[in-house]
């Protein structure tokens, strides 16, 4: 599975719970970190939960895709997911704004919305 389409499968599980706003970012020519950034939210504590559990529990079953590291998911409110070559951020809504990953990251030509 080439890593753009681990990028849409993660987008897609994503979407079929909910997560709103969802977009990727091509990061592969601006660090060493990975080759796509996937942001979403979550509109509480208990969904960006919820929606970082389910991801997790379905790349593992369907695709045995295992994160190589996880952090924030018990607390709700930024959870990150990396699969090495695409790292997920799920984010509630005021993290998101404070954060802003899209504007950080963003050249103009690499960031994409998902629609389902």
């Amino acid at each position: 599975m080439t890593s753009l389409e681990k990028t849409e499968l993660i987008c897609k599980i994503l979407a079929s719970k909910k997560a709103r706003g969802i977009v990727y970012l091509a990061v592969e020519h601006k660090t060493s970190l990975c080759d796509y950034f996937v942001i979403c939210g979550g509109s509480s504590k208990t969904q960006v939960k919820a929606l970082a559990e389910n991801l997790e529990e379905k790349l593992e079953k369907e695709h045995e895709l295992i994160p190589r590291r996880t952090e924030g998911v018990r607390e709700g409110r930024w959870a990150v997911l990396d699969y090495t070559d695409v790292i997920v951020h799920i984010f509630g809504d005021q993290e998101r704004d404070f954060y802003n990953l899209e504007r950080l990251w963003e050249d103009g030509g690499n960031l994409v919305r998902y629609e389902e």
